[in-house]
């Protein structure tokens, strides 16, 4: 029997979501993350039903992202930046988002831990 591997999240991760951070417009994403807005309680039933149809590989992905400090993700996030340039990453890396992203992954964990699910 292998050991198990626990590589956590990587840039190769981010890159394979892109289409999740090219989504939102650079302008307003910035103006979100701006006003430091909960996004994740803004679309629950959108999060939800996407989160329910991941695999399982997909699901313990998620968690290792909740689980991470944000200053770890927005190095990611900034690696995958400077190769692909798309301005959605480098608002998130930048940190004055810092709050923005500790807001939503709070949230994010609260309805991932709910009973309902």
């Amino acid at each position: 029997m292998e050991p198990e591997i626990d590589e956590g999240i990587s840039e190769k991760d981010v890159m394979g979501l892109m289409h999740v951070f090219t989504r939102v417009p650079p302008l307003v994403l910035k103006m979100v993350v701006k006003g430091n807005k909960n996004v994740v309680r803004s679309f629950e039933a959108q999060v939800m039903d996407h989160y329910q149809q991941l695999t399982t590989e997909e699901k313990v992905k998620v968690e290792k992202v909740l689980e991470m400090p944000v200053s770890e993700l927005q190095r990611i996030l900034q690696n995958v930046y400077l190769e692909t340039h798309q301005k959605q990453l480098k608002i998130l890396a930048d940190p004055g988002a810092e709050p923005f992203i500790t807001l939503n992954l709070q949230e994010l964990r609260k309805m991932l831990n709910s009973p309902d699910l």
